[in-house]
């Protein structure tokens, strides 16, 4: 049996919308590993783990360079900050632009889809 905790304890998602550009075609794995790698420089191994900070693989579009990251919503300023001082993937040079930040992946999909770049 498996114990829920109250919604009133549980954490608050939101969902950080970046747009990533780059002439190169990058992997799934290759932008996690940056991505992972810039937020623990910047917020230090414990202050991610509070943030519970994930890249969700099913929204990434290797074609448009697009993604989101779920967050804790008292951390979406600092997942913005760590995602902007990420400038190269590999040999690849990079520049993360934050879309936008949400309360769910359907309004994050309408602030991709209204999003002048």
């Amino acid at each position: 049996m498996k114990l829920k905790s109250m919604p009133s304890l549980r954490a608050k998602k939101r969902y950080v919308v970046f747009k990533l550009h780059t002439e190169d075609e990058l992997s799934y794995a290759n932008v996690r590993n940056a991505v992972y790698g810039s937020l623990e420089e910047w917020l230090g191994q414990k202050e991610m783990a509070v943030a519970d900070v994930r890249l969700i693989q099913n929204l990434w579009n290797p074609k448009s360079h697009t993604g989101f990251i779920r967050c804790g919503h008292q951390h979406a300023d600092a997942v913005s900050m760590g995602l902007a001082l990420v400038h190269q993937i590999g040999d690849s040079k990079v520049a993360f632009q934050t879309v936008g930040v949400a309360g769910t992946i359907k309004s994050g999909k309408r602030k991709l889809e209204h999003a002048r770049y």
